[in-house]
């Protein structure tokens, strides 16, 4: 899978280093998707937030409680690249996960 996540090293507050199997890597920002709100805001707590973890079958970080991050998302965040075709919504193009 181009998208699976082998490694995440915590840089500072709320950024993450992402490693994927491709290969490739980078720093994602996460303030954004908690100030959101919804069930990420839990992620607010810095301890909960550092608890964060590799669903090894999957690939996908993860933490406590099921909340978890489309591993898309996060390599579209930490390398640049575009997300998928398929994350994209419908007719307006807003990105979507």
């Amino acid at each position: 899978m181009r998208y699976e996540i082998i490694d995440i090293v915590h840089v500072q507050e709320y950024r993450l280093e992402i490693f994927f199997k491709d290969g490739k890597n980078g720093v994602v920002d996460l303030r954004g998707l908690i100030k959101r709100g919804g069930i990420f805001s839990r992620l607010a707590d810095l301890d909960l937030f550092k608890q964060f973890y590799i669903d090894k079958e999957l690939g996908v970080l993860c933490w406590p409680g099921g909340l978890d991050i489309a591993p898309e998302t996060l390599y579209h965040e930490a390398t640049r690249e575009p997300l998928p075709e398929w994350m994209m919504s419908g007719e307006s193009g807003k990105k979507a996960g």
